[in-house]
């Protein structure tokens, strides 16, 4: 670990198996459970509840409660709100080795990016959501006639929210935070694979002194239990974060009772590496931008077009850093890399990779797997990638990074664009004026200029086309928790 990370908690125990309703945990109703499984070594770590239909009525009414017009939440001042996510933000810095051990128990990201990543950024995200609580205004409007007449942004309603693995704890508090900023209540449901951070904060939502039934969390599968939470005719919203292929069933869901929705899905960014540029900056950049929680971001560049010129030079290094990566126990100080997350991902990204091989692109390095147990990949490069391979197409969501040859800017620009993506995307270029016209022209949510994967609570994020529909972070992210009203007050 560095100097600034205290080391993790061994053999450390996980206290919250259960679901958490109305500010307790209990078993599920069917008393059913399911195993949570570390991928860094394939075992059983415990069981959790197992959450199904009749859960999730029982945690929306509770939530439901929670939001009537005479509830204590209800009635609370905005300011008060804001106190309680500062409260909440302050317990979770407060148990920031434990969350961030459980995160890579369950995850397999490395420890010491858990505690200083994620962790750092959920405590800022509460922090900032916090601020705005006492913040949401209205305004007057002047119109024709003899009328007093304002505008109110009230909150949503009960809000369904459906976390994913990659960033269990942090995709909570984005979506947590503006929520409750708002004044909305909220049933969440975790990834299966990912519990036990959710579940930890989950007692300290409770601790906080956050009422009864505004937060709720279930843990379950997709279509026992995160299918009837987004169809439930009595949430108002729900947020979602994951495939692509989910987000599409997620909206269809929506639209049984038109409840309002937002999706962050799948990504295939592309980055634009000009000659021009600074080759060794851009190779780090790019390492990053597609290594970084191995490979399984969003955002992540998976399709990295290199202009001819430097494009021998560019593949040498890149091949050369993905050699360096260190796989291994995610608990141990240096290590870069640890497992992916379940069999499943396992098994998709090796057919992938094998799938690479047989279309005819050139496999730098990788492409196995590493060691004889859990969930461990090889970092893989493949250079000589053309548009029409699955890996040029596919989200692979692992540490694999596809390099492809260009030779016309206004032609790259294009075969960048020519995805049913459109999340994120990166330029490389010493030539700022051409960065601001490329950036225009990529039909993505974010790009970044000469850097990649910069997030920050103040920007918003979301995505063009398929990879999902409206905005969290910043401001932006309010707007999805509250609804509009106008009052017409004749003088």
């Amino acid at each position: 670990m560095s100097d600034k990370v205290p080391p993790p908690i061994k053999n450390i125990q996980v206290k919250f198996k259960q679901l958490f309703i109305n500010n307790e945990f209990v078993d599920a109703q069917s008393g059913k459970k399911f195993e949570v499984i570390n991928p860094a070594n394939g075992e059983v770590v415990c069981q959790v509840a197992e959450g199904e239909e009749a859960d999730v009525n029982i945690a929306v009414n509770a939530a439901v409660a929670a939001f009537d017009r005479k509830s204590p939440w209800r009635k609370m001042d905005a300011s008060d709100r804001g106190q309680l996510l500062y409260k909440l933000a302050d317990l979770i810095e407060k148990h920031r080795v434990e969350l961030a051990t459980l995160e890579s128990l369950d995850n397999g990201k490395p420890y010491h990016i858990a505690y200083m990543a994620d962790l750092h950024l959920c405590i800022k995200c509460l922090r900032y959501y916090a601020g705005w609580a006492d913040k949401i205004q209205g305004k007057v409007v002047p119109v024709d006639g003899n009328f007093l007449t304002y505008v109110r942004h009230e909150p949503v309603g009960v809000c369904a929210q459906i976390i994913p693995w990659n960033f269990p704890l942090l995709m909570a508090c984005w979506k947590l935070g503006p929520a409750l900023a708002t004044g909305c209540t909220v049933v969440m449901k975790l990834a299966e694979q990912t519990p036990f951070t959710a579940l930890f904060v989950a007692n300290l939502i409770k601790e906080a002194g956050f009422p009864k039934g505004v937060v709720n969390m279930l843990t379950g599968f997709g279509p026992e239990c995160g299918a009837p939470l987004a169809k439930h005719p009595k949430c108002d919203k729900v947020a979602f974060t994951g495939s692509t292929e989910v987000g599409k069933l997620i909206q269809g869901y929506a639209a049984e009772n038109m409840k309002r929705v937002t999706l962050e899905c799948g990504g295939k960014s592309p980055v634009i590496v000009l000659k021009d540029c600074d080759i060794d900056q851009a190779v780090d950049i790019c390492h990053v931008g597609l290594f970084f929680n191995h490979g399984q971001c969003c955002t992540a560049g998976s399709r990295i077009f290199v202009e001819a010129p430097i494009y021998e030079q560019f593949v040498k290094k890149a091949k050369a850093k993905a050699m360096g990566i260190k796989l291994g126990n995610p608990m141990e100080k240096g290590t870069d890399q640890g497992p992916q997350v379940d069999n499943e991902q396992f098994e998709k990204i090796l057919d992938l990779i094998e799938s690479g091989k047989k279309e005819g692109a050139k496999l730098e390095t990788g492409g196995k797997r590493f060691g004889d147990k859990g969930y461990f990949i090889e970092p893989t490069v493949f250079s000589n990638v053309k548009d029409d391979m699955r890996i040029s197409k596919e989200e692979i969501f692992g540490p694999v990074m596809s390099i492809f040859k260009f030779e016309d800017l206004d032609e790259v620009i294009d075969r960048a664009n020519e995805t049913m993506y459109g999340l994120a995307a990166g330029v490389m270029t010493n030539d700022h004026k051409r960065a601001i016209q490329i950036s225009n022209d990529l039909r993505a949510g974010t790009v970044w200029v000469n850097c990649y994967n910069v997030f920050d609570i103040r920007a918003p994020f979301g995505g063009f086309k398929m990879s999902g529909v409206g905005r969290e972070l910043g401001e932006y992210a309010l707007q999805n928790y509250t609804e509009v009203k106008t009052v017409y007050n004749a003088l």
